[in-house]
């Protein structure tokens, strides 16, 4: 068991590495945000297809989460409000929702805000 929560994001990515700084200042999740490149991957259980692949959320104790369900595990793991949106966004038909919405953000992060090339030739 880990100290702290673990949240990897793509360091190479413009549009990760901004989102990953966005989360950090107004969420504030009780973890370490970590580009997934600076990582000890192996001390932390999650592979590098899987880092390449998702956004991950390592707890404390437990398996790693990716993707949307990540985000919902991220915000149910903070402070109010966003725990409170988190557990909104666990119910069955906005879980759907917020995975299908991930996988269209991480499709298309290449035309986002702040993207660099990296954004566009990540696997996916």
């Amino acid at each position: 068991m880990r100290a702290k929560a673990t949240v990897l994001f793509d360091g190479d990515c413009g549009f990760c590495t901004w989102s990953a700084r966005k989360l950090q200042r107004w969420v504030q999740p009780p973890a370490t945000i970590i580009a997934w490149q600076r990582a000890d991957l192996n001390a932390l259980g999650v592979s590098q297809v899987a880092c390449e692949s998702a956004l991950q959320w390592v707890p404390m104790a437990g398996p790693p989460v990716s993707g949307g369900p990540a985000v919902v595990a991220i915000l149910r793991a903070s402070a109010q409000p966003w725990r409170a949106l988190g557990a909104a966004l666990s119910t069955p038909g906005l879980s759907h929702l917020v995975d299908r919405g991930y996988r269209v953000v991480a499709a298309n992060r290449h035309r986002l805000p702040g993207s660099t090339p990296a954004c566009a030739t990540s696997r996916l």
